[in-house]
């Protein structure tokens, strides 16, 4: 039996896969409520969720699969979609898999465990990964989808965050062949708003994993500075003011500023819930750091952010957004609000 329990304790929501294939010489799957293919999705989580209902929007008739029950039944309540009980089931009527899960151990387990997506996969399935993680295990399960079963496969993390998930402009970083790259587009498209072909299998991960990176080094620079004028006088709405017009700029500071209060609707705002989480960082950045040994690449900030979003995972930051590292570098409780 597919173990859910084990994914279960490393996380409490187990993402849904979409299927769905273009051009692949075959017959799509589709149902009276919706004219598009077939998207089996498993991983319906914060990002998940909301990328299910975009393809729903766009004609796609859904089966999803979630670790947490009710959230499936909601989405797919909303969607008019089916319910699975296991990726193999998923794949049994799928024409397109999306899988949205959190580590390497997940994405494992949903293609190869027993009742995997490998059990009942159709020739001629484009499976589309999501998830962030190693880009060998990236490229081991695109090989065996092609190899052993004739179906295509890419990697295609995301970044856009929750609002680009919702509002279906997210970036796609997409590793595959030229071929895999068009028939993934097909609904990779009713998500997101940048496709971005990276080159072979792997290659989006790669993309992704440096990008994160960056990611958190900025985030940590923009929450020294906000800390730094905020403890010396400065009002903070002034102070985000003036390094969003200036040469300090980046998104951390001007779309997702980790000061409370400074933007209304981003999770620094709402003691941090919702958005992504600082164990997500930790564990994204550790991938960057086994890329950087393995390609004997210098990279002592990352490592610094690496340590910093580590030991946050291990106290009351783990769950919550990784903005807080304003809080964290600041000695500051999460419940300690700003005014």
């Amino acid at each position: 039996m597919f173990g859910f329990k084990a994914l279960a304790a490393s996380r409490a929501i187990l993402f849904r896969a979409a299927t769905s294939v273009g051009g692949t010489g075959r017959l799509l799957s589709t149902s009276s409520v919706g004219n598009g293919p077939a998207v089996g999705f498993i991983g319906l989580g914060n990002m998940g969720a909301h990328m299910a209902r975009n393809l729903a929007k766009n004609g796609c008739t859904l089966t999803v699969l979630d670790i947490n029950t009710s959230v499936a039944d909601a989405v797919a309540s909303e969607t008019n979609g089916k319910v699975a009980t296991t990726p193999a089931e998923v794949a049994a009527t799928s024409d397109y898999i999306i899988t949205m899960l959190p580590a390497n151990a997940h994405v494992t387990e949903v293609y190869n465990g027993e009742n995997g997506v490998f059990q009942s996969v159709r020739p001629g399935t484009v499976m589309i990964d999501s998830s962030t993680i190693d880009a060998t295990l990236a490229q081991s399960l695109a090989k065996q989808a092609r190899d052993d079963y004739s179906c295509n496969m890419v990697d295609a993390p995301v970044s856009g965050g929750v609002g680009g998930a919702e509002a279906g402009t997210l970036t796609f970083m997409v590793g595959g062949s030229d071929d895999d790259f068009k028939k993934a587009s097909e609904v990779l498209q009713f998500m997101g708003k940048n496709l971005v072909h990276c080159g072979r299998n792997g290659t989006g991960q790669v993309a992704k994993i440096c990008n994160n990176m960056l990611l958190a080094i900025t985030m940590i620079g923009t929450s020294e500075a906000m800390n730094l004028g905020v403890r010396m006088g400065m009002d903070k709405n002034v102070l985000a003011g003036i390094l969003n017009t200036s040469t300090g700029r980046c998104w951390s500071s001007d779309t997702y500023n980790p000061c409370p209060g400074v933007f209304p609707n981003v999770p620094s705002s709402n003691n941090y819930k919702g958005g992504f989480g600082t164990a997500l960082m930790a564990k994204d950045l550790g991938l960057a750091m086994d890329a950087a040994s393995v390609s004997k690449t210098n990279t002592p900030l990352g490592s610094l952010s690496c340590n910093i979003y580590n030991i946050m995972a291990t106290q009351e930051f783990r769950s919550r957004d990784f903005a807080s590292v304003f809080k964290f570098l600041n000695g500051e409780n999460l419940d300690e609000q700003e005014e």
